[in-house]
């Protein structure tokens, strides 16, 4: 996401209604791994670093993924126009 509730004042509500399907799949597993690094005593000053590379590597995993599914739905439906 990259914004802070203090960022865009003007935004009502949950930051999560604001974001994507992707960002809210991300944001969970990261809820799950903290909670997992918590539980096995991991220094909290490890943490932010840890989570932050697991949302930039979740992130861009999912927005590749997509981007092949939408080039192979171009495909098809090119090849249904023919």
């Amino acid at each position: 996401m990259g914004i802070t509730a203090k960022d865009y004042p003007h935004l009502k509500g949950n930051i999560r209604d604001y974001s994507t399907l992707e960002q809210l799949v991300v944001l969970s597993n990261l809820e799950n791994i903290h909670a997992l690094l918590i539980r096995q005593g991991l220094m909290q000053s490890k943490h932010h670093t840890y989570l932050n590379k697991t949302a930039i590597r979740q992130m861009k995993s999912l927005l590749e993924n997509i981007t092949i599914k939408i080039n192979q739905m171009s495909i098809i439906n090119y090849q249904l126009i023919k």
